[in-house]
């Protein structure tokens, strides 16, 4: 959380050095000025930008494993609550996202890059004295002797040890000797088939926040005679869908479902990831048929202008994300931490950040390809600079089609998956 904060005022920093009294402006040919940052402010910007992405990559999954750690899994009532824990620590997480979307949008907008980023950090260190006040009242748990990594390389060395003895008939004194650490890194494998699959979620994710983002900057974002939203504002939208769509899944869905399957969190995790994955292939349906009247408006619309459509019409498609992270997001949070190796928590909550961030990378390489594609013989792009040219709508056709067929795979792979510990049954 320290280094978040560094990183956060860094940014704070580079945005108030990269002002444009900072910065060597010039005259373009058409009587525009451009002001480009020196090398130097560039290179303090990615320092503080990449410090921010280190800082995240310890927080996130540590904290969130450190708040599961505080439910005891052997004791049915806290085992339920823990998956509680992970609903409302989302909501949780979804609510100050809301704000901040809504809020600091609007300052970056139109205050200023430093006071947006400048915040943040301070809110980061009031998070830190909060955390640290609390010291005294968390549940520490003795890890055991050696460290994580180590019992998984002895877990390793014993699976392989086995399977060379099993050639020559002395695998089973090897197995009886070394059986619960085999055993881990066979679980830690079937994890795999489950992760790979949950990939392409991770590019979906990347959506809302850039294509979504910029398919809305097209339209008429006025409210009332003089106030316009900022594009970045309408990701609010996700959170203002996942809020209630916990509240909803916590006190309606999982009652109903208990009484339906005897299952003490209504629905399995792996049933959960799945629902949500569903969810998105009608998300991405929905956003391609709004993304075709979009085109359909622009064709009537002045060049360099709004499309003269309704900023309303994009927001089902967030709505609808965001009630499929509550349960495909969730569900991931839940079940790498649950699947792991208990002094692996951390990396197993690890695993699921990594389906965002491969994910992102995924997307990436997969717009490119498409640009690339769709440029040759002098077509025009997908994703052309200017989106009433392009066809966002024919990119979210195959992305959808893609859930189908990952969902597909990832039925197949789930109704094969073999839980680590029994699923709590309603006493």
């Amino acid at each position: 959380m320290a280094k978040q904060r560094q990183g956060l005022g860094l940014l704070a920093l580079s945005s108030t050095f990269s002002s444009p009294q900072s910065q060597q402006c010039s005259s373009s040919g058409d009587g525009r000025q451009v002001c480009r940052s020196s090398s130097v402010q560039r290179a303090f910007f990615y320092v503080s930008l990449y410090l921010v992405a280190i800082a995240q990559s310890g927080h996130k999954p540590c904290v969130q494993a450190f708040g599961a750690d505080q439910f005891d899994a052997t004791d049915p009532g806290e085992s339920s609550s823990r998956s509680t824990f992970f609903n409302w620590w989302y909501l949780g997480l979804c609510a100050s996202a809301t704000v901040t979307a809504a809020v600091m949008s609007y300052v970056q907008d139109n205050v200023g890059w430093g006071l947006g980023f400048g915040v943040p950090g301070m809110v980061m260190l009031l998070g830190l004295l909060v955390f640290l006040l609390g010291t005294r009242t968390y549940r520490f748990y003795d890890g055991g002797g050696s460290g994580a990594f180590s019992g998984v390389g002895e877990a390793v060395r014993a699976w392989r040890k086995s399977r060379r003895r099993g050639e020559g008939g002395g695998g089973a004194t090897v197995e009886a000797e070394h059986g619960e650490l085999a055993e881990e890194v066979r679980g830690m494998a079937r994890l795999f088939p489950i992760w790979a699959t949950c990939l392409l979620y991770g590019v979906l994710f990347a959506q809302p926040p850039t294509l979504f983002t910029k398919q809305a900057a097209t339209l008429d974002r006025r409210i009332g005679p003089s106030f316009q939203v900022p594009p970045a504002a309408l990701q609010s939208f996700l959170g203002v869908s996942i809020i209630p769509c916990v509240l909803l899944y916590e006190h309606v869905l999982v009652p109903a479902a208990r009484r339906a399957t005897g299952v003490a969190t209504g629905i399995t995790m792996l049933q959960r990831i799945g629902a949500g994955i569903a969810m998105c292939a009608v998300t991405l349906l929905v956003a391609a048929l709004v993304e075709m009247r979009r085109l359909s408006a622009a064709r009537d619309a002045e060049p360099g202008a709004a499309v003269p459509m309704s900023l309303w019409w994009v927001v089902p498609q967030y709505v609808l994300f965001g009630a499929a992270d509550v349960f495909a997001m969730v569900g991931m949070q839940e079940f790498f931490y649950d699947q792991v190796p208990g002094a692996l928590k951390s990396l197993g909550l690890a695993l699921y950040l990594s389906v965002l961030g491969v994910g992102s990378f995924i997307s990436s390489f997969l717009i490119s390809a498409i640009d690339v594609v769709t440029r040759r013989d002098g077509g025009t792009s997908w994703f052309d600079d200017d989106l009433n040219r392009g066809h966002l709508d024919y990119f979210y056709l195959l992305l959808a089609a893609l859930t189908v067929l990952d969902l597909l795979a990832y039925v197949y792979f789930s109704m094969s998956y073999i839980y680590r510990r029994k699923v709590v049954d309603v006493q």
